[in-house]
């Protein structure tokens, strides 16, 4: 028995060094628990998206890209469970006008929301004009992408983007180098086939930032982005390149913070929810079990406090969701326990020490354990992958409980 008098010594010691962190971060807020949109308010964006470069054809893709690029800007890991949808503006406001709206939670800093977008490159490919009107006075074009076709390729066509010295000519020049996916390496390979001769111009935000005249067909997809960089800003495009460039360009049409649709009241209520159950659950496993379920309990609290911890060091973006996630979670944590004691009673009425009853208990409940766990660890990725923000919030705390 001492080996298991170590044992829960040791996880008992962890438990109050994990505690103890838990509380002072906390109380310092040098790591305060990220609350929702629908618990603590936010920032809500609304952007304005650019289409008419885009066909028509291949505007719906283009938005739907742009909204999964945006949403993983902002989400990397899926943790801060920001709302980003698409909107379509009335004939009235906007003449049917697409929109984006974004709300990022715990966010009331609305310069700082739109830093978290960033200034992501709008990159576009385009072909020059065969024939450019010049004109003069009022006829003449005062845009220089005025001189160019529509684009063929954007940023939306791009893998990968890498930076490379010496491509340009000099030893030194830094260049950019991009990967199109199939769909990009098709259509580069026929219009660099078809426009030998011609200049293909390559424009970041609407500005030419390299104009090559075609030498020859390039069919492996890869362009080269040479011109006036300094190594900074080349490491600075292709970051952002691989980071989400944006297929289709927008512009920042209101901000305004949002308060919590549910606000502190529902922290409140959530946490005496919490409160309660654990109660419950203490006092049934304490009159039913007596001296395990006392350490079933003490067992339960350490779990409850890892998984606090795990909150802010993720850190995990809290909704009424993943609070009602994280309760159910403490009921289903203690049914190990339960299994595990009704094995040891059936071992000790069969005459065996504790020790042996430990031992041939837990190996008896170990495969429902297992298994009870597992189909709920797949239940919480399939509700997290196919899941809107509020389910996926739902299925990372239970699925996150689980594990723990």
């Amino acid at each position: 028995m001492l080996k298991y008098r170590l044992s829960a010594l040791a996880i008992l010691i962890i438990g109050a060094l994990v505690g103890w962190y838990v509380y002072d971060s906390q109380v310092s807020g040098s790591r305060p628990f990220r609350l929702g949109l629908d618990l603590s308010g936010g920032t809500q964006l609304l952007y304005k998206a650019d289409t008419s470069a885009i066909a028509q054809a291949d505007q719906e893709e283009s938005l739907n890209a742009l909204r999964e690029t945006i949403e993983r800007r902002v989400n990397l890991f899926g943790v801060a469970e920001p709302i980003v949808q698409r909107e379509k503006g009335s004939s009235v406001a906007g003449e049917g006008e697409e929109r984006l709206i974004i709300e990022l939670p715990g966010v009331t800093d609305a310069n700082k929301a739109i830093e978290m977008i960033g200034q992501t490159p709008t990159l576009e490919f385009r072909m020059q004009k065969e024939i450019v009107e010049v004109g003069v006075g009022e006829g003449a074009p005062t845009d220089p992408i005025d001189m160019f076709e529509p684009a063929i390729l954007t940023g939306r066509n791009i893998t990968r983007a890498e930076l490379q010295f010496g491509q340009g000519g000099l030893a030194n020049e830094p260049a950019v180098v991009v990967h199109f996916d199939s769909e990009g390496t098709k259509i580069f390979a026929e219009t660099t086939k078809a426009g030998v001769g011609r200049t293909f111009g390559i424009f970041l935000d609407g500005v030419p930032i390299s104009t090559p005249v075609i030498r020859e067909e390039i069919p492996d997809g890869t362009a080269v982005i040479s011109g006036s960089f300094t190594a900074e800003s080349a490491r600075e495009l292709v970051r952002n390149l691989n980071f989400g460039a944006l297929p289709v360009p927008i512009e920042l049409v209101q901000t305004q913070t949002v308060s919590g649709t549910l606000g502190g009241e529902a922290v409140k209520d959530g946490v005496l929810a919490g409160l309660w159950g654990f109660a419950a659950v203490a006092l049934f496993m304490i009159l039913w079990y007596r001296v395990p379920g006392l350490l079933a309990i003490l067992a339960l609290t350490l779990y409850v406090v890892l998984s606090l911890a795990l909150f802010k060091v993720v850190p995990v973006t809290l909704t009424a969701a993943g609070i009602a996630a994280f309760i159910l979670s403490i009921g289903m944590a203690v049914d190990a326990n339960v299994l595990i004691f009704a094995r040891m009673r059936e071992e000790l009425a069969k005459g065996k020490t504790p020790d042996e009853a430990i031992q041939d208990g837990f190996a008896r409940a170990w495969l429902s354990i297992r298994d009870s766990n597992i189909s709920s660890i797949i239940t919480a990725i399939i509700l997290f992958w196919f899941g809107t923000s509020i389910i996926k919030g739902f299925a990372l705390v239970f699925g996150l409980g689980v594990i723990l």
